[in-house]
């Protein structure tokens, strides 16, 4: 039995800008019109990024657009936002993220159940001619896709 999953937001920069090495699911604290506009697509992970302080994950610089008929009690579009972990995952990210280059950042944002969820990754930072590489891998492929359509 598949579980319902309703992908709201994807980072497609992370990917290009890092190499994913990991990837963990955690929960999201939210207020209420967040959820709502969360569940309207009203989000952009764009230059976000996490953060650990002391026992506790955060997800930064995430805009979640505010909520227009709860005008009087919206929130802040920037508010960081708790991450909900196990304090061993927490651990285990914190000390990954002391290690140079690595960083932790959010690859999309989905509704699972009802409740928002995010996808993070512990990624590498690419290098320029790191991401050149995969740029001209990428068009060599679609180039000999596109010639063997032709002939067939």
């Amino acid at each position: 039995m598949s579980e319902q999953i309703k992908v709201v937001a994807t980072n497609r920069k992370a990917t290009h800008d890092y190499a994913i090495l990991e990837r963990l699911e955690a929960g999201i604290a939210l207020l209420g019109s967040e959820i709502k506009s969360i569940r309207a697509g009203q989000i952009n992970l764009k230059e976000g990024y996490i953060s650990i302080e002391g026992r506790q994950a955060w997800l930064l610089n995430v805009h979640i657009s505010p909520y227009d008929p709860a005008s009087s009690a919206n929130h802040d579009p920037l508010r960081k936002k708790r991450l909900l972990l196990h304090r061993k995952e927490i651990l285990r990210l914190s000390e990954a993220q002391k290690q140079k280059g690595l960083a932790i950042i959010p690859l999309r944002v989905y509704l699972k159940r009802g409740l928002a969820k995010a996808e993070i990754g512990l990624g590498r930072g690419l290098k320029k001619y790191d991401k050149r590489q995969a740029i001209a891998k990428r068009d060599a492929e679609r180039e000999m896709r596109r010639s063997l359509h032709r002939r067939g």
